[in-house]
């Protein structure tokens, strides 16, 4: 049997993933990242709008560049340190649009209960 007579009969397992992926989400294959040492491994695929995801992945990359300080490593510490701070804006833009949000949603509340008065 040919090798080319093998791949015919291999099914790809990306119909399996298609109930997960989101509409506006690329390829999930390109949007894992691995970091040069292989201690991290983040999907992308719709955590950066969770908001309790983004302040783990901070608070994981703040630690990785504490343990890299303190093991001697100041480019790899500075490179984990402003990842964390690319999370930490992440973090703070979440967090102010879900005070909006919820502020928008309180409004309409307040609304029906003066006029209710």
């Amino acid at each position: 049997m040919s090798l080319n007579n093998r791949r015919r009969n291999f099914r790809s397992r990306s119909q399996k993933n298609n109930f997960r992926r989101r509409s506006n989400s690329i390829n999930t294959n390109s949007t894992s990242s691995l970091t040069s040492n292989g201690n991290v491994n983040f999907n992308r695929n719709g955590s950066m709008n969770n908001l309790h995801a983004v302040e783990k992945t901070m608070q994981k990359f703040q630690q990785l560049a504490k343990d890299a300080q303190s093991n001697g490593d100041p480019v790899l510490a500075q490179n984990y340190f402003q990842h964390a701070d690319h999370y930490l804006r992440r973090f703070n833009e979440l967090s102010q649009k879900r005070d909006i949000s919820q502020d928008q949603s309180e409004k309409p509340n307040k609304d029906r209960a003066s006029t209710t008065n």
